[in-house]
């Protein structure tokens, strides 16, 4: 079977916001827009296509992030059913809500490009720079739209003013709204200085008009603009301007295409999804100006054979590379994996080896995804999104490829669980089964963890949030008919260390026949931040986001096959700390010295001496317990300020700025986590209900001496 659309026309792109900035409604009318769906649903309705789970249709919010295929044919085209003319679109509708950051994260690793949308009333939202950073991370090209503009309150200066000062600089608007609130009537586009109207059911039929008399200046100044920021990435170009001759449209549309796919320049769009203005535009803009799987640097993956660096690029004809970013358990066909085809093809019914584990795999099936409906293919091709059936060992970031030419991608990281809740089965049946549902639950979701803690004995689950949990539990007892009663919500403290220290243990056992003996001197010390640039760690250095084991012996005083052992004991005893019992992080073991026994050392004498050497070090080096502290931003009507403030200081917050923004004042500030329980409701009654509150997580912080006091009566340690 041959591949519908080349793959110089295919787009794979987010469409990522902060909550309720209207991502969701957006992403319903591209599915209308492109024939997908024959009826636009609406969030408020509880009737939309990608919230397809039933948390998301109750509370109206993105939980999961759902893939979409459609194809797109340009606005103006003549002939919009020639298949020549159309781009294949591979969209994901993430989460905008900060307890299911990891469906951003993960996404953001697999697409080529995002549209961010933005509330025309409110600017960037905290989540939307939480986004923002992790497609800075992954060096992902950007569209910006700024939605509701038929909001009361919506500024369109104002939120592109929000975006230079909150994510970059280089924010290049290329559309100007033709009105706001209940006036907007239509969108100039810079690019072709032509106007265009949205009228017929649902906005479908668009026209193209002059740009009216009012508001030509305006649109003449903003054009000028554009072109000099777009020229300034093409010295020819440049160079033609300075003479005097303005760039072709097709000139312009070229330049600003290699800009955005370089991320110099981010266009900013504007329109109102909910009154279907503009939303065929930003189709048109994926198309022109974000990239194409060919427009973008091979990606680049270690050869587990010899630890050696290789590429894939985005061809048919290379080997098989995907990476699989997320699980999704579906109760009509069992655990759907979704992956990213990097280079090469892949059939349904082949062999195809998962290298992060060394095991073959048999593909099932492989099916397209719209949000929780499938349709089946045979094959899958570079640069297209699809989900395998019947993999049994796949997690997410796992590499799947071909056995003969086997590659290791890099992995995606997901941040820490910050809130923890006791979990308890209400009948014996119920204990049964939630195991199989927390473990099919945590396979779906890397920020979800599930332990038990070692001197009761009950479950403890972990997520990024009260929310995150709530959708847990609930989904426990709706998808697997598990019934639970839940504790109070628990923060989840760390522990590290604040100075060096050396310790050294012998482990000697004797008990007839052969004996134990394991002989270790560490030195443990903070772990400091791996230096900007430093592209490859020396070979003696093992280091993770928040663990460093330095391997400095010298002369084989201790053998290399026991030094593993001796890494795998220190981590073990990071995971129980010494003030108050919690996982200890952001710490350097450096193995230094030791001894050894021709016949009675072994991997566990040593372990069990890493182990107990790490104990009697990291006494010794001022441990201390550490809080999550969240970034706050509370918006509320100017005569509440004060109020608010005070009571953020009660809290022990650092009020940190404030601006004005949509008529209200918007307050920065970071709180410990474990003061913010239930602070939603005290904001609510403090302002007449007229506020409100965001946070994320922001960073780990030391206790003050009276709250690890507090922390540790708590848990019963003097």
């Amino acid at each position: 079977m041959a591949r519908e659309f080349p793959i110089e026309r295919t787009r794979n792109f987010g469409i990522v916001a902060h909550v309720d900035a209207g991502k969701t409604t957006t992403s319903e009318r591209v599915l209308f827009y492109t024939g997908v769906s024959h009826k636009i649903g609406e969030v408020h309705d509880g009737a939309t296509v990608t919230d397809w789970m039933e948390q998301e249709r109750e509370r109206g919010i993105t939980i999961t992030s759902a893939a979409i295929s459609c194809n797109w044919t340009k606005t103006m085209e003549a002939d919009r059913t020639n298949r020549d003319l159309m781009t294949t679109f591979n969209i994901i509708d993430t989460p905008g809500h900060i307890d299911f950051t990891a469906e951003v994260k993960r996404s953001m690793r697999v697409l080529d490009g995002a549209v961010v949308v933005f509330d025309g009333a409110a600017g960037v939202e905290p989540q939307t720079e939480t986004n923002w950073g992790y497609a800075d991370e992954a060096n992902v090209p950007r569209l910006c739209f700024i939605n509701k503009m038929d909001k009361l309150g919506a500024d369109y200066d104002a939120s592109i003013k929000s975006i230079e000062d909150r994510l970059t600089k280089k924010a290049v608007r290329i559309q100007l709204p033709i009105g706001r609130e209940d006036s907007l009537s239509g969108v100039i586009d810079l690019v072709t200085m032509k106007t265009y109207r949205f009228g017929g059911e649902m906005g479908m039929q668009v026209t193209e008009e002059e740009v009216p008399e009012d508001m030509l200046a305006e649109a003449q100044k903003w054009h000028a603009e554009m072109i000099e920021r777009v020229v300034a990435h093409d010295d020819a170009l440049m160079e033609a301007y300075l003479e005097g001759n303005e760039p072709t449209n097709e000139d312009l549309k070229k330049t600003l295409r290699k800009a955005v796919i370089a991320c110099e320049i981010f266009p900013v769009l504007v329109g109102s999804a909910l009154k279907n203005i503009g939303v065929q535009l930003v189709l048109d803009a994926v198309v022109d100006y974000l990239p194409a799987p060919t427009d973008l640097p091979p990606v680049t993956g270690i050869n587990p054979k010899d630890d050696s660096e290789i590429e894939r690029h985005p061809s048919d004809d290379e080997p098989f590379a995907a990476l699989a970013f997320k699980l999704q358990d579906d109760k009509f066909v069992g655990q759907l994996a979704f992956f990213r085809v990097y280079s090469g093809t892949v059939k349904a019914g082949t062999y195809i080896l998962n290298s992060s584990t060394g095991n073959k795999e048999r593909v099932g099936r492989i099916v397209r995804l719209l949000a929780d409906k499938r349709s089946e293919v045979e094959e899958v091709y570079a640069g297209e999104i699809a989900a395998m059936v019947g993999l049994k060992e796949v997690k997410t970031s796992h590499t799947l490829c071909d056995e003969a030419n086997p590659i290791i991608l890099e992995q995606i990281t997901f941040p820490e669980p910050v809130v923890a809740v006791r979990v308890e089965p209400k009948t014996k049946n119920d204990q049964e089964k939630m195991g199989v549902a927390l473990k099919r639950l945590a396979d779906e979701d890397p920020t979800f963890k599930v332990s038990t803690d070692e001197e009761t004995l009950e479950t403890i689950i972990a997520g990024m949030g009260e929310l995150h949990l709530d959708i847990i539990v609930d989904r426990m007892k709706r998808e697997f008919g598990v019934e639970a009663n839940i504790g109070a919500p628990q923060v989840a403290y760390r522990e590290t260390i604040q100075r060096e220290a050396e310790a050294e243990y012998k482990y000697i056992k004797q008990s007839g026949g052969r004996g134990q003996y394991g002989h270790v001197k560490i030195r443990i010390k903070p772990l400091e931040p791996r230096p900007e640039g430093e592209e490859k760690l020396p070979k003696n250095i093992t280091r993770d986001e928040h663990f460093e084991f330095v391997d400095n012996i010298k002369g084989g005083v201790i053998p290399n096959e026991y030094i593993p052992a001796v890494m795998k004991g220190a981590k073990e005893a990071m995971s129980r700390g010494f003030v108050a019992g919690y996982k200890m992080e952001d710490i350097s073991v450096e193995l230094f010295d030791g001894t050894y026994h021709d016949v009675d050392s072994s991997e566990i004498a040593f372990k069990l001496a890493s182990i107990n050497a790490f104990k009697d070090a990291a006494a010794k080096a001022s441990p201390v317990i550490l809080e999550p502290i969240m970034k706050v931003e509370v918006r509320t009507p100017g005569e509440y300020m004060g109020d608010i403030n005070g009571n953020l200081s009660s809290k022990r917050g650092q009020v940190e700025g404030t601006e004005e923004m949509g008529g209200k004042t918007i307050i920065h500030a970071h709180v410990p986590l474990s003061e913010l329980f239930g602070y939603t409701n005290t904001l609510r009654s403090m302002t007449q209900g007229r506020a409100s509150m965001t946070m994320e997580f922001d960073h780990y912080e030391v206790v003050p001496p009276n709250v690890a006091a507090d922390i540790k009566k708590a848990r019963g340690i003097a």
